[in-house]
């Protein structure tokens, strides 16, 4: 619970390499998520390209803390994935907080910036990493090691649950 409860997004790097292996750690988790029928239809691009990180803020108007962090996660649906590809975004979103959790976790820092349903910034993408036309990018997670601390929020209200009816 501290994990999920700490878990704060983070827009401020440290000039510091993430390891490989916690990049794979990181991608492990978000394919641990749950997908209906079991169907996975997510795809990942690792970003560590220097110059490819400090261009994307030219296509996504709150991806500022590129130019700071050392890599990106693009996690992007693939759209005809059967069984159950009506339901993509409900699997990479659950693959996206994965990596997000995972990444507080390992005392990493990362900020889900959001990509889909806005279809300038998906057509953005799409060029930008030749994506193919099945494949959507729902979001990107810059990752780094924080400079900066956030205490942990309290978003808990009771006045938002409801029991057996509204």
């Amino acid at each position: 619970m501290n994990n999920i409860l700490s878990r704060r997004s983070i827009r401020r790097y440290l000039s510091r390499t993430v390891a490989e292996t916690d990049i794979q750690e990181l991608l492990q988790a978000a394919m641990a998520a749950p997908s209906a029928e079991n169907g996975q239809p997510w795809h990942f691009i690792v970003i560590d390209d220097r110059q490819l990180l400090d261009s994307i803020p030219r296509i996504h108007p709150y991806s500022h803390m590129l130019r700071e962090a050392p890599v990106a996660i693009l996690v992007c649906g693939e759209t005809n994935q059967e069984p159950s590809k009506e339901f993509w975004v409900q699997d990479c979103s659950a693959a996206t907080e994965n990596i997000l959790l995972a990444a507080h976790a390992k005392g990493l820092g990362s900020v889900w910036l959001g990509i889909y349903p806005l279809e300038d910034r998906v057509i953005a993408f799409k060029e930008k990493f030749s994506l193919p036309d099945k494949i959507i990018p729902l979001a990107l997670l810059p990752i780094g090691y924080p400079a900066e601390e956030k205490a942990p929020a309290n978003r808990y209200a009771a006045a938002r649950v409801h029991k057996n009816t509204w």
